[in-house]
């Protein structure tokens, strides 16, 4: 007879860059039966139970009915240390690691070194997986040297959905003034800078080609195909990840019936509810300036060009 330890632990891992509309996929999964949609959880730690950010569901992490019960099932009453494992995962994830990590997954070692707070992470995603009954953990954290952590814990069974958007669209949304929503004040998101965004997005988005672009657990999805016709590409994320269609919760063609989910962190999207239409987010066209266009452009050419992108601007887009 199998325990549910002897379970694998499944997760449907967004991989890729921020700013790339995972938020509303994440939150339409989290709609399908089987499926529970956790937003970022590797940000669990510290903005879950340092910074006590509010839920999905409305209300702070630590009054969360669901929080409250996967981290008593996983820890009991020793609450762990959760901010010095939100430290130790910045420095054994950071961009300056890669080249190590590479390194280890070339000669066949495990990519990320095994340490202490891995047996905390493989605990929290299994009591969460045993709280949900075995349903898909839908985790939108997307930096590939943490699905690579994910990925080398026993146990856990991953499947990699890569969500691309345009660089040009990533980095207009970077600039753009949104309020956070996690603390029911008026806080804003943070910023990056063009060219960093366009450096972030580049790397990620290759990397995670590199690290799982001929796995059969990988799917990628452009965003823009996302926007322009919903319904038929969930179909296909849900099929590759086991689950059953017809429990999409779409209303028309292109609009959505969302119900609060238990997301930790993510865009301020990752709160909405009721009626929620989907559209194609494309005021970089017009309002992006033509040296910033030209600038992200020649710094994300290649992989541009590697998912189907054009590099020059379309006559029927907007001057700025």
């Amino acid at each position: 007879m199998t325990s549910r330890q002897d379970t694998p632990v499944r997760v449907l891992y967004f991989a890729g860059s921020g700013r790339s509309g995972t938020t509303v996929i994440n939150n339409i999964l989290g709609q399908v039966d089987g499926a529970f949609a956790c937003g970022e959880l590797r940000y669990v730690w510290q903005r879950g139970v340092v910074e006590n950010r509010l839920c999905g569901c409305g209300v702070p992490f630590s009054e969360c009915p669901l929080w409250a019960a996967v981290m008593a099932r996983a820890f009991g009453t020793a609450t762990p240390d959760a901010a010095g494992i939100a430290d130790r995962l910045l420095q054994r994830l950071s961009s300056r690691r890669v080249p190590a990590i590479l390194l280890r997954r070339l000669v066949g070692r495990r990519p990320v070194p095994s340490h202490p707070d891995d047996t905390a992470i493989l605990r929290l995603y299994r009591a969460l997986s045993e709280h949900v009954d075995g349903a898909v953990i839908v985790d939108s954290s997307k930096l590939p040297p943490y699905g690579l952590l994910l990925g080398g814990l026993p146990g856990i069974e991953l499947f990699v959905l890569h969500i691309v958007r345009d660089s040009r669209a990533t980095a207009f949304s970077w600039q753009r003034t949104k309020p956070l929503l996690d603390f029911g004040d008026d806080q804003l998101m943070p910023k990056l800078m063009f060219w960093k965004s366009s450096l972030l997005w580049a790397w990620w988005n290759a990397l995670t080609v590199l690290l799982w672009g001929r796995n059969s657990g990988y799917l990628r999805v452009r965003y823009e195909d996302f926007a322009a016709d919903p319904q038929p590409v969930m179909q296909r994320i849900v099929a590759r990840a086991g689950l059953d269609p017809t429990g999409l919760p779409f209303e028309t063609a292109t609009s959505v019936r969302i119900a609060p989910t238990h997301s930790v962190a993510g865009n301020p999207a990752r709160h909405s509810r009721g009626a929620v239409q989907v559209r194609s987010d494309d005021e970089w066209k017009r309002a992006l300036p033509s040296r910033v266009r030209l600038m992200v452009t020649a710094l994300t050419a290649p992989v541009l060009l590697r998912f189907g992108y054009p590099l020059r601007r379309n006559r029927t887009e907007g001057e700025s």
